[in-house]
C-alpha cells in the first residue's frame, strides 16, 4: 500500500486483499492522513478525502474507480442533507452509472472525529 494510505496492520486488518481471480475487497477508508489521523473539518471534506484515499487504495491493486462494483458507505448522525453532499460526490465519479452501494447510518465509526467511512469490492 502506497505510504500516503495508513498501515492498519497493528489494528489486525489490510487496506486491501486481492483474491485468486483478481477481486479487491478494499476496507474502510475515511478521512485520514498517512498516519491514520482524521482529518477534514466538516462532513463534506471527510467525504472528498475519503473517496480520495479509496482511489489510492485501489490503483495500489492496479484498479480504479471504473472497477467498482459495490460500495458500503456509513455516515455519522446520517440526514438527508448528508446524502446530498454524498451523492453529488457519488456522482462527480461514478456519473450516471454508480456501483451497487448499501448506506449506513450510524451513531459512531472507529475513531473520535470521523464523520464517513467507505469500503468498496472491485473486479478487474
Amino acid at each position: 500500500m502506497p505510504h500516503t494510505v495508513v498501515n492498519p496492520t497493528a489494528f489486525g486488518y489490510s487496506q486491501a486483499v486481492v483474491t485468486t481471480d483478481g477481486t479487491a475487497y478494499i476496507a474502510g477508508q475515511y478521512a485520514a492522513d498517512a498516519e491514520g489521523t482524521v482529518v477534514g473539518a466538516d462532513f463534506a471534506e471527510q467525504v472528498r478525502i475519503a473517496l480520495a484515499n479509496l482511489g489510492t487504495a485501489l490503483a495500489a491493486v492496479g484498479l480504479g474507480y471504473a472497477n467498482v462494483v459495490r460500495l458500503g458507505s456509513y455516515v455519522v448522525d446520517h440526514d438527508l442533507a448528508k446524502l446530498g453532499v454524498l451523492l453529488e460526490q457519488l456522482t462527480a465519479i461514478w456519473g450516471d452509472e454508480p456501483p451497487a452501494q448499501t448506506l449506513s447510518g450510524v451513531a459512531a465509526l472507529a475513531l473520535p472525529g470521523m464523520l464517513f467511512e467507505i469500503d468498496a469490492i472491485a473486479v478487474p
